[in-house]
């Protein structure tokens, strides 16, 4: 008989290790797949279980979280919607996140160990912690002034801060507010589609993820390329440069909507803004020259993020001498965001270093410890000191007696350089309007700030369209608000 109990016994206990052993299997093992599970709505009921961090500009968020007391308890709020779009992105319990809600979610929603004092603890315990705060970047003031200066228009505007690579503000329009997508009804979903069909396309983020012919705004570019490989060695004597100057190895004549440009000095050239003089330029650097200058100022990166991904801006590096001319004067392939641009702007008002831009100046905890900060960003000569200094100069020139008047602040040092960039077939679409410019304070020893704008649909005949008129105002706008904060 007692044999008999220590069989069942032993049964007994082996049934109790199987079931120990499965259950480890079922909570360690097969853990992430019940989790991942589309039929588990826990992990959906646990995120929407409390209010999500906050996205600040300055000291004031942007953001917020309201209690619906529905099984999905908190859906996302947003203060200036349309204004901060393209930084914020949406949070959506339908659709998911983008832009900032996405690069920093494990932040915002308190999945990131390090919010939490004892990251193994809350591993264990799988406890949730309190979603975190991101500081950006931005400068409000900037920021509304951007906005305001775009109205109506689809265009976009990016600043920069030329010593550190700070991004102070990011605005595209038309704009839509991230709000609408937050929930999950059916109003969510109505919202969802009528943006993504809407022509105007509100959603496109096109200061980050829009890519234009830069138009003679690259020129800056192809001055530096110039300046850097020892073709030009004097910015006023002559550069022996044919007008109107045919496209090598075609019978296809390049001309100017100027006057004066034949032989004229890369100062004159660079302040009429002479496609021939800066085509030819292109040439007699060459493409390895061209495209080492361009992959400087940032050009065909495609690791770009700030820290949501970046379109890459492209220069191409395998074309013929007549498409390197074309290239050259920011058109045939060249394509550029409004970031890059800045970027190239920035480079030029820091001494020729360029730092890359970034939005996140830092991460907090609920309760505002540092979790995570910006720190020291990487920085590259885009140019020679020497090259910098003389366009410095140049773009000085511009806004002082040139096309870009409409940019000049009183009481501050401003450079830039004005484009109108072709496009479509046989360039029968709008013309896109650009503008490029710093502005520097007269009590401060360097630029505060960098700008690129860039304006789709200018209203105005299409004669009478271009960045001097359109978008240097806008620029002005921003610059001034940068220097007056």
């Amino acid at each position: 008989m007692t044999r008999h109990i220590r069989h069942a016994a032993a049964f007994c206990a082996l049934l109790l290790v199987a079931l120990l052993l499965n259950a480890s299997r079922i909570q360690v093992v097969q853990a992430p797949a019940y989790d991942d599970n589309p039929a588990n709505r826990r992990q959906s009921i646990a995120r929407y279980g409390q209010p999500r961090g906050d996205i600040l500009v300055g000291d004031r968020p942007v953001t917020g979280s309201k209690d619906t007391g529905e099984q999905l308890r908190y859906e996302r709020t947003y203060a200036n919607g349309p204004l901060y779009a393209p930084v914020t992105g949406f949070a959506s319990q339908e659709y998911g996140t983008s832009f900032l809600e996405h690069a920093e979610d494990s932040t915002l929603s308190g999945t990131d160990p390090m919010l939490s004092p004892f990251p193994l603890w809350s591993d264990l315990t799988r406890a949730q912690n309190p979603g975190g705060d991101v500081i950006t970047t931005l400068n409000a003031a900037a920021q509304q002034a951007a906005y305001r200066g775009l109205g109506t228009r689809t265009g976009a505007v990016a600043a920069l801060e030329p010593a550190t690579g700070r991004i102070l503000a990011l605005v595209s329009t038309p704009s839509y507010d991230p709000e609408s997508l937050s929930g999950n009804g059916p109003s969510v979903t109505r919202s969802w589609l009528g943006l993504n069909e809407d022509p105007a396309r509100p959603m496109l983020n096109r200061a980050v993820r829009q890519t234009y012919p830069p138009g003679s705004t690259f020129k800056v570019v192809t001055a530096a390329a110039a300046l850097d490989a020892g073709v030009i060695r004097h910015v006023d004597r002559p550069t022996r440069s044919p007008d109107p100057y045919t496209l090598p190895g075609t019978t296809t004549p390049l001309r100017n909507a100027a006057q004066g440009c034949r032989n004229a000095s890369l100062r004159v050239a660079f302040g009429r803004s002479c496609n021939t003089v800066f085509a030819k330029l292109g040439v007699d650097v060459g493409v390895t020259g061209m495209a080492a200058t361009a992959q400087a100022f940032g050009f065909n990166d495609t690791g770009l993020r700030i820290p949501y991904p970046v379109s890459p801006s492209s220069f191409d590096t395998e074309v013929d001498r007549a498409q390197l001319a074309l290239s050259s004067i920011g058109q045939y392939n060249t394509r550029a965001t409004p970031l890059q641009m800045a970027m190239v702007s920035a480079a030029v008002a820091n001494r020729g270093q360029l730092r890359e831009p970034y939005l996140v100046e830092r991460t907090t905890t609920n309760r505002g410890a540092t979790v995570s900060t910006a720190g020291a960003r990487p920085v590259r000569q885009a140019m020679l000191p020497s090259t910098a200094a003389r366009l410095r100069e140049l773009m000085r020139g511009v806004v002082e007696d040139g096309t870009g008047t409409n940019a000049a602040i009183p009481g501050a040092t401003v450079g830039g350089k004005t484009g109108t960039a072709q496009h479509g077939i046989g360039n029968t679409g709008m013309p896109y309007a650009w503008f490029v410019s710093w502005a520097q304070a007269e009590d401060e020893l360097e630029p505060r700030v960098a700008v690129a704008v860039v304006v789709e649909d200018a209203a105005a005949h299409r004669g009478h369209i271009s960045g001097a008129g359109v978008a240097a105002p806008i620029a002005r706008a921003v610059m001034a608000a940068v220097l007056g904060s």
